[in-house]
Formats: C-alpha cells, structure tokens, sequence
C-alpha cells in the first residue's frame, strides 16, 4: 500500500527541533529525522515554526523543503498564526521554488505552550479572509484549525479554507473514560459538516497509537493526520523506522 492510498501521517518535527536546541551540537537531526520517516513511509512532514524559534527555525523550514524535492509524492505542511511569521516562511520557500503544499493557520498566541483552540466565527472570518486568499495566490493549499464544532465549518469554508484540521485533544483526553464515545460522535458530527460545506478534513493534536486507529475508523473522510509529541516520543524507544511502520498500521487497520 502506498502512502497516499489510505489517511496519510504527515510527522510533526517540532519536538526533534526542541531537543537540538537544548545545545549548540546539531544534533538530533531534524532533516535526519525526516529522511527516516519518509523512508518508512510517512506522506509528509509538519513543521510550526514560531516566532520565538523555541524548536523550528525558519533554516529548517527551508532546508526541510530542499530535502523534499527528493520526495515529489509526499507532502510539506507548515503550520502555525497567519499573523506571526508563517507567511514570509512559506512566501520564502515560493520564491525559492521549493516545495511547500498546504498551510495550516492555527490561532495561537506568540508564546502559547502548545496550540489548544481553533478559529472563531464569525469573529475571524473578516481577518482571514485576505490571508486565505493571499496563500491560495502562492498555490497553497489553506487548512484551518477548528474545534469540532458542526455550525462553524461553512463559515470556514465561505472564508475560502480547503480544509479544516480538527483539534483532537477534548477526544484524546476522553479515551478510556466514559466520555470516548460520546467525543467520537461529536468528531464524527463536526467532519461530516466539514463534508457536506466542501471542506477537506485534516486532524492533530495527541492523537497516538492507542486511539488513532479508533479516530479514523468512527470520522468520515479524514485525509491527513499531523501527529508529532507522541510519535516522536515513541521514537525515542523505537526508532523512527518502526515508529512510522506502527503508526501506519494504525492508520490500515482502519480504512
């Protein structure tokens, strides 16, 4: 099977980049790491460059891409605040000519732990608008962060968002207590929205070998899973290789 024939895992890198920076070594590897996973078959790579370059740094945002004109299959996400600094990184990597295919927008402050909402609307739609727009005039592909909430997702596509991302946390922090079904449906609701408005739908945050399997199954038309703290921290025990081949069966026991 093919990367591209079922949910494709595109791998978060961010937390590779965080430890490098502890020191001043080079080390781990952040192209390192992306050469193994897309060796063991993962259909891309996600990256969150932030302002504060607290783990990627706009050097790895550009020599990622270079790494991935050897990789015309696979896929190049690069996430993070619109209004921040995501727009010169991915317009430097347009004017380069080096691959980058869809831009995440998610909603977080410049120095926000970790992303933990999506967009509102309409209170953001006016905003979003002419950066949406500005993306798809680079040949961008625009997916929108979004909490699993049905009545939102054609106000996110009349903005002219492809996709929708949906934040899993609320459904990973309910595996394994009585609340997991009801999350699942409640996803379940949401990308079924997205479907019916037009959207594509994405979906990240803690999603891991443990509920993945159950997440992709139960949501309708899930297209791209970005996962990166617990991928990589499964990594640290297995190695990149087996870490990518376990997601993946993840990802065929469902389809």
């Amino acid at each position: 099977m093919t990367p591209m024939s079922m949910t494709n895992l595109s791998v978060n890198l961010n937390k590779v980049a965080l430890v490098r920076n502890t020191r001043h070594l080079g080390i781990p590897s952040v192209t390192r790491a992306a050469t193994q996973c897309l060796q063991a078959g993962a259909a891309g790579i996600t990256v969150h460059p932030r302002p504060d370059a607290r783990h990627i740094r706009a050097t790895d945002v550009v020599e990622l891409a270079e790494l991935l004109k050897a990789w015309p299959d696979r896929e190049f996400n690069v996430e993070g605040n619109p209004f921040h600094n995501l727009m010169d990184c991915v317009a430097d990597l347009v004017a380069r000519q080096l691959p980058v295919h869809q831009v995440t927008f998610v909603p977080d402050s410049e120095g926000q732990f970790t992303s933990d909402h999506g967009w509102n609307f309409p209170q953001d739609a006016s905003r979003l608008k002419p950066i949406i727009d500005q993306a798809h005039a680079l040949g961008l592909r625009v997916s929108l962060f979004m909490d699993a909430e049905p009545q939102a997702m054609a106000a996110a596509k009349a903005v002219g968002a492809d996709r929708v991302e949906l934040y899993t946390e609320p459904y990973a922090a309910a595996w394994g207590t009585p609340e997991q079904g009801a999350q699942l449906q409640r996803f379940a609701v949401a990308a079924q929205a997205a479907l019916d408005a037009g959207l594509g739908i994405n979906a990240g945050h803690d999603l891991n070998r443990d509920n993945l399997a159950a997440f992709v199954q139960t949501v309708p038309g899930v297209q791209e899973v970005s996962i990166g703290h617990a991928l990589i921290a499964d990594a640290l025990e297995m190695g990149y290789a087996a870490t990518v081949q376990a997601y993946l069966q993840c990802l065929r026991s469902s389809s």
